[in-house]
C-alpha cells in the first residue's frame, strides 16, 4: 500500500507545531548572577586593601619624613607640646596617655554593663519590652557624635561641677560620654553572640542541676566570647578614635596627669584643633600623630586577637 506524501507532509508540519521551544535554563541565569555577585564583592575587597595601603602610605610618609628630622624618642616619650615656641617642640606622651585613660575607663564600665544588658535581652526581656528597647539601641548608635557631645556638655559636665567642682570639663566627663556612646555597639554585638550559642548549652546546664543565672554567667556567656571580643574591639575603636563629643568635653589641656577630675587633650582632639592652621614641621606632627593612633588600634586589634585564639586552643 502506497502512502500519499503529502499526509506524511503534513504530519511532519504537526509534529513541528506541536514542539515547544526549549526554555531557558533557570541554573545558566542564577550562576551568572552568582559570577556577577562574587567579582562584585572581589572587587569591593580589592578597593577596600586598596584604599587602607593609600591611608598607611599617605600617614607614614609623612611620618618618617618627621621622624628622621625629630626622632621617634623625643616625639613619643615628650610630653612638651610647643610647635610655636622657638624651637618649636612636639611632645604627644600627654595625648597618648590621655586617649589610654580615657578608653581605659569608658571601657571599665561599659563592658561589664554591655554584657549583663546583652544577656537580659537575649533570655529574659519580655517580647513587648524587647520591640521598645531594640529600637531604642539601634536609635543610639546612629546618633551622631556631636549631639552626644552636647548632651554631656548640658548634662554631664554640670553634674559633674556640682559635684566636684572646677569647671567640670575633665576625664571623668569625657569617660562618662564614651561609655554611653559604646554601649550600643557592645551591647548589639554581645545579644547577637549570645543568640547564636545552640540552645542545647542552656538546657543541658540546667539538666545537670545549674540554675538560670549560673547557667547565663558560666555556660552561655563564655560560648559567645568571640562574639563579646569582637564588640568589645569595635568599642574601644570608637573611644580611642572619638574626637567631635571628647572635645567639648575633656578640657583639651596638654598636661600629664592621671587625675580624673583635670582637664586633658587626646591624640584626635589635637589633631583636629591643630590642622587648620598647621604647616610645615607643625602639619607633619600632627600626621605623624595620626600614624601613632594606627598603630596603637592595630596593637590592640592584634592583641585581642592573640587573646582569642589561645582561649579557643586551650579550650
Amino acid at each position: 500500500m502506497v502512502r500519499n506524501p503529502k499526509i506524511k507532509n503534513e504530519g511532519n508540519k504537526m509534529e513541528n507545531i506541536n514542539i515547544k521551544a526549549p526554555r531557558e535554563d533557570k541554573r545558566t541565569r542564577t550562576f551568572s548572577w552568582e559570577e556577577v555577585s562574587k567579582y562584585f564583592f572581589l572587587l569591593c575587597s580589592v578597593l577596600s586593601i586598596f584604599f587602607l595601603l593609600l591611608i598607611c602610605v599617605f600617614i607614614f610618609k609623612d611620618s618618617i619624613e618627621f621622624f628622621g628630622k625629630v626622632g621617634v624618642k623625643d616625639f613619643i616619650l615628650s610630653d612638651s607640646w610647643a610647635p610655636m615656641n622657638q624651637p618649636p617642640t612636639y611632645g604627644i606622651l600627654s595625648m597618648i596617655l590621655g586617649s589610654i585613660i580615657i578608653t581605659a575607663l569608658s571601657c571599665l564600665g561599659a563592658v561589664p554593663v554591655a554584657i549583663m544588658v546583652a544577656a537580659y535581652l537575649a533570655f529574659d526581656c519580655p517580647k513587648k519590652f524587647y520591640k521598645i528597647l531594640k529600637p531604642g539601641l539601634n536609635l543610639m548608635t546612629g546618633i551622631p557624635s556631636i549631639v552626644y557631645g552636647f548632651f554631656a556638655l548640658t548634662i554631664i559636665v554640670p553634674i559633674n561641677k556640682s559635684i566636684f567642682g572646677g569647671n567640670g570639663m575633665n576625664i571623668l566627663s569625657a569617660s562618662i560620654l564614651l561609655l554611653i556612646m559604646i554601649l550600643p555597639t557592645i551591647i548589639s554585638m554581645a545579644e547577637a553572640s549570645l543568640r547564636t550559642v545552640p540552645k542545647s548549652y542552656y538546657s543541658g546546664s540546667l539538666s545537670l542541676g545549674a540554675s538560670h543565672d549560673e547557667t547565663i554567667t558560666r555556660v552561655m556567656i563564655p560560648a559567645a566570647r568571640s562574639g563579646i571580643f569582637a564588640g568589645i574591639i569595635l568599642g574601644i575603636g570608637r573611644a580611642i578614635g572619638e574626637t567631635m563629643a571628647v572635645i567639648l568635653v575633656a578640657g583639651n589641656q596638654t598636661r600629664l596627669t592621671l587625675n580624673p577630675l583635670k582637664g586633658i587633650r587626646t591624640m584626635t582632639t589635637n589633631i583636629v584643633l591643630e590642622m587648620a592652621y598647621a604647616a610645615g614641621d607643625h602639619r607633619q606632627a600632627l600626621i605623624a600623630t595620626a600614624g601613632v593612633l594606627f598603630i596603637f588600634i592595630l596593637i590592640i586589634n592584634t592583641s585581642f586577637f592573640i587573646v582569642k585564639n589561645r582561649r579557643e586552643k586551650n579550650d
